[in-house]
């Protein structure tokens, strides 16, 4: 029985298919014929997305078993999902870059780059007063795959990691203590999922909480905050935030967010780096052994 693939090409460099499989390469599912996409059995989502909505592609996959991302999140293509189809993603294979803009993000609040690499384009040589992570209280939100590698990496920095997952375990808090645990974190880490529990996860009732000075970083998804609560605490100079992520995305040139005081902001380029494409690809020819020998898949977040 002949089995129909749609795939970026990068994606499958290297994998040797049998001859009972076709595959149709493409990083724009607008390009593919239509016929073709009906046909297929395993689709791979291109990491960029498509010149067409996830909703219309997906309508167009009429004899699809398994829809695959190439990313992590998963919350705007689950709901599109047709019963029986079972829906992939890349867990994992992320976590590395997202832990290290994170901790990049923090730095780079905490130690004014943005003010410096302003003296480095006016040739300007300053003297600035920064913070260090030394001796802080920080408070991790979320301890799946990324927030594990962000406390990895935070342990270098000499500060107390308080991480927060849904139910408490080990050294683990549960989110319903994440009222009292807010007003002792100097930094707070948003690693979060996003779904109905955590949007607006941080909303105007949170923030207040937060103690003066404190500095939010997202690496998470932007709903999680309140953009409008956010806005007026920078505005206030009450909190400082250092954003992978907004909401909406991609922002707007006039919104303002991009003024906002005490704010870093990066384009939610988090896991984009050199080792995202190696990773990911042996991650996928593991997804293709399993596929062809009829086992089941890994990473499966919709069954």
């Amino acid at each position: 029985m002949t089995r129909h693939l749609v795939a970026p090409q990068w994606i499958t460099d290297g994998y040797e298919f049998p001859s009972d499989v076709v595959v149709t390469h493409s990083d724009d599912l607008a390009d593919v014929d239509i016929e073709v996409l009906a046909s297929a059995d395993l689709v791979v989502l291109p990491y960029m997305g498509s010149s067409i909505s996830d909703e219309e592609a997906i309508a167009r996959m009429t004899n699809v078993k398994i829809i695959h991302t190439l990313t992590a999140g998963f919350n705007t293509i689950a709901p599109l999902v047709p019963a029986g189809v079972t829906l992939c993603n890349l867990s994992g294979v992320h976590d590395a870059g997202t832990a290290e803009m994170a901790v990049l993000l923090m730095l780079a609040s905490m130690r004014r780059m943005p003010e410096v690499q302003h003296a480095q384009d006016r040739k300007e040589w300053i003297h600035l007063w920064g913070k260090s992570p030394a001796e802080k209280s920080v408070l991790l939100i979320g301890y799946g795959g990324v927030g594990k590698a962000v406390e990895q990496r935070l342990l270098g920095f000499e500060c107390t990691v308080i991480p927060i997952a849904t139910h408490a375990r080990d050294h683990v808090h549960a989110i319903s203590e994440l009222d009292d645990l807010i007003p002792q974190a100097d930094i707070i880490f948003l690693t979060v999922p996003l779904n109905d529990e955590t949007h607006g996860l941080i909303d105007a009732r949170r923030i207040a909480l937060m103690k003066q000075g404190t500095l939010l970083v997202n690496v998470a998804r932007g709903p999680v905050v309140d953009t409008d609560a956010l806005l007026s605490a920078l505005h206030e100079g009450r909190i400082s935030a250092a954003l992978d992520v907004t909401d909406p995305e991609p922002l707007p040139s006039d919104h303002p967010l991009w003024t906002a005081p005490n704010t870093v902001i990066a384009p939610h380029i988090g896991a984009d780096n050199d080792v995202l494409e190696p990773r990911a690809r042996r991650r996928m020819h593991g997804q293709f052994d399993l596929w062809l020998a009829g086992k089941p898949l890994e990473s499966v977040v919709v069954p």
